[in-house]
């Protein structure tokens, strides 16, 4: 865990996404939650760490993408040094043991 994000509030957040049960209530509560540029940046770099996770390269990427090669390597450095998170939602995803 990041100790540099764990406050009070940023686990109220974590606690509200999880009540979420369908994409229809997490469009609606993002929505509420973000801006559009907020969302399609999350929504990009999740793309991106699937693709670097299923080896693609940098150039078909930013092709399929359009993010840049700096949010493609800042994504990149999380993949091979950050918690495992991206690991740990794409193999659920992958194995359909998503928790809802």
């Amino acid at each position: 865990m990041n100790s540099k994000i764990k406050d009070d509030s940023v686990d109220f957040l974590f606690k509200a996404i999880l009540t979420l049960n369908t994409v229809d209530e997490c469009y609606n509560f993002f929505e509420d939650l973000c801006t559009v540029p907020e969302i399609k940046a999350m929504s990009q770099r999740l793309l991106v760490a699937h693709m670097l996770s299923t080896k693609k390269v940098y150039s078909d990427i930013v092709a399929q993408t359009g993010a840049s090669t700096a949010t493609i390597s800042r994504v990149n450095r999380s993949l091979n040094y950050g918690c495992d998170g991206y690991e740990l939602v794409f193999n659920r995803m992958e194995n359909g043991t998503e928790s809802k």
